[in-house]
């Protein structure tokens, strides 16, 4: 973790509170226990979501895109904070690097590890908090429903 991100450390790991709250709402809903959050470079909470994949039958319902939606439109995104549980996926580090999102804060990539070498590469700062709650919580839904994961990383 670089200097600057330790530095911010605790309020990364408060703003993951909020992703955490949306994934454990989704899990109690039925579906993938993926959360995610927009924030301001401040702190101050744009938009919060969670996949909604199973409980909509949409594919594109995920986490950070049902965040992105709910912050509503913004004249930039540059400054902004993308928070969420687990590594984006290739269509939502898409997202992010389509509107410029300044930083992804990550609860884990153990058990699925997406698009963070892209989006650093293209420089997008990326921290990964490697949070055990986050690990343990996808592990066990994962153990529990291979068949919903598998389509939601799109394996056959």
């Amino acid at each position: 973790m670089s200097a600057g991100a330790e530095k911010n450390r605790e309020m990364y790991l408060a703003m993951l509170k909020t992703a955490v709250e949306e994934a454990r709402i989704g899990l109690g809903e039925g579906g993938i226990p993926i959360g995610a959050a927009l924030f301001e470079r401040n702190g101050k909470l744009s938009g919060r979501g969670h996949n909604r994949r199973v409980q909509q039958g949409d594919p594109s319902a995920h986490g950070e895109t049902d965040a992105f939606r709910k912050a509503g439109r913004q004249r930039s995104y540059r400054d902004k904070i993308m928070v969420t549980t687990l590594a984006p996926c290739w269509y939502c580090s898409g997202l992010i690097r389509q509107f410029g999102i300044g930083t992804v804060v990550v609860g884990e990539s153990v058990n699925f590890r997406g698009g963070i070498d892209w989006l650093v590469e293209n420089g997008i700062d990326v921290i990964d908090l490697q949070s055990e709650e986050c690990v343990r919580m996808l592990a066990k839904y994962i153990a529990d429903h291979p068949e919903i994961w598998k389509e939601d990383i799109g394996v056959d």
